[in-house]
């Protein structure tokens, strides 16, 4: 491929993501907007409806909860809450530490292998023009 094709490409690229950045801004202020409109209480979770002359909006508010993993398990000791109940009001997620993963005698990480699942992602890209 060209030096002069891949410089277009980069610049088609860069045009692109100029607008879809103005196009997801736009769209978040109406959004937001709407939810004024509608008096969506964003600090509790449910689904607002709006159906008019054909057009149908659905606002759905959550929360985000993040839990952390040490003081529930914590706080459940000292109130004597069984692990069988911990382990139903909150899910445990393994996460892959990939540095600590790498620098782990093969011996091990070769008998872990098959509980890890590994999948290309979509690269990402960043382009920029100029210093």
């Amino acid at each position: 491929m060209s030096d002069d094709r891949i410089e277009e490409l980069g610049k088609e690229w860069m045009m692109a993501k100029e607008r879809e950045r103005e196009a997801v801004e736009k769209r978040r202020d109406i959004e937001d907007e709407l939810a004024k409109v509608m008096e969506v209480n964003s600090m509790k979770d449910g689904t607002l409806n709006y159906i008019n002359r054909g057009m149908r909006i659905k606002i759905t508010s959550r929360l985000n909860r993040k839990v952390d993993a040490n003081m529930i398990q914590d706080i459940a000791r000292e109130n004597n809450i069984s692990h069988d109940i911990l382990n139903s009001v909150v899910r445990w997620k393994a996460e892959l530490n990939l540095a600590s993963w790498k620098n782990t005698d093969e011996a091990i990480t070769d008998v872990l292998l098959d509980a890890i699942t590994t999948v290309p992602s979509r690269p990402s890209f960043q382009i920029t023009q100029g210093e």
